[in-house]
């Protein structure tokens, strides 16, 4: 089993920017996905963003297009979320999963979650 552990959140204002940090506790599939989903109050889940572990293929949620980057660092087995120009609205608890989902947003359909981390973003 795979065990994911986030960190990097926090609460900063507006226009500021967080990195978070995913990582997990044995080498990740080079088939895997690595993707960054999160939550707001009343809202549904979403995808933010996503990264194929083996070929570094990057996938964007609308949210996060322009604003946000994923990467990776295979010899860490860690993934990382680059969020600038934060706005209040990516207030959210944001979570790291891991699998091989057939699309790289669809939250469902990956097996393996983190605990979340918690971003906070004031006016």
């Amino acid at each position: 089993q795979v065990q994911l552990v986030e960190s990097g959140g926090g609460s900063v204002q507006a226009g500021g920017s967080l990195r978070l940090s995913c990582a997990a506790s044995t080498r990740i599939s080079s088939s895997y996905l690595m993707g960054w989903f999160r939550q707001a109050p009343g809202k549904e889940r979403e995808g933010v963003a996503a990264i194929h572990w083996r070929f570094g293929t990057t996938y964007y949620g609308d949210s996060a297009k322009g604003r946000f980057t994923i990467s990776r660092d295979n010899a860490k087995n860690t993934v990382y979320l680059q969020m600038n120009s934060l706005k209040p609205e990516d207030t959210a608890m944001d979570y790291c999963a891991a699998g091989s989902p057939g699309l790289a947003l669809k939250q469902r359909a990956y097996p393996y979650w983190g605990q979340g981390t918690q971003v906070t973003v004031s006016s």
